[in-house]
């Protein structure tokens, strides 16, 4: 039980990077410091989509619309963050005092 924890965990942790990897990338290509015109960077930002929608997708159905203001990568990140540092370590504990 435990080590499956901490392959969530693990998983969790990499959600989160993937977001702010895309999230500075996404600052990067509005402010037109790199362009997508680049291969390699049109590659690395279509996985990145590609990954994070289907996170995205459920909250922006939730969300209203701020217009070209997009809140759902922030409430993504609020997410896991309560789900790796509440959420886990209370399963564990309580995994532990059960067991022992």
């Amino acid at each position: 039980m435990i080590a499956i924890l901490q392959i969530l965990q693990v998983l969790l942790n990499l959600v989160w990077w993937i977001i702010v990897v895309q999230a500075v990338l996404s600052w990067l290509i509005a402010f037109n410091v790199i362009n997508t015109h680049n291969d390699l960077v049109r590659t690395i930002w279509g996985a990145l989509t590609r990954m994070t929608e289907p996170l995205y997708r459920p909250i922006r159905r939730i969300l209203p619309d701020f217009g070209a203001l997009d809140l759902s990568p922030m409430v993504v990140l609020l997410i896991v963050y309560i789900l790796s540092n509440i959420v886990i370590p209370n399963i564990a504990a309580n995994y532990l005092m059960a067991t022992g």
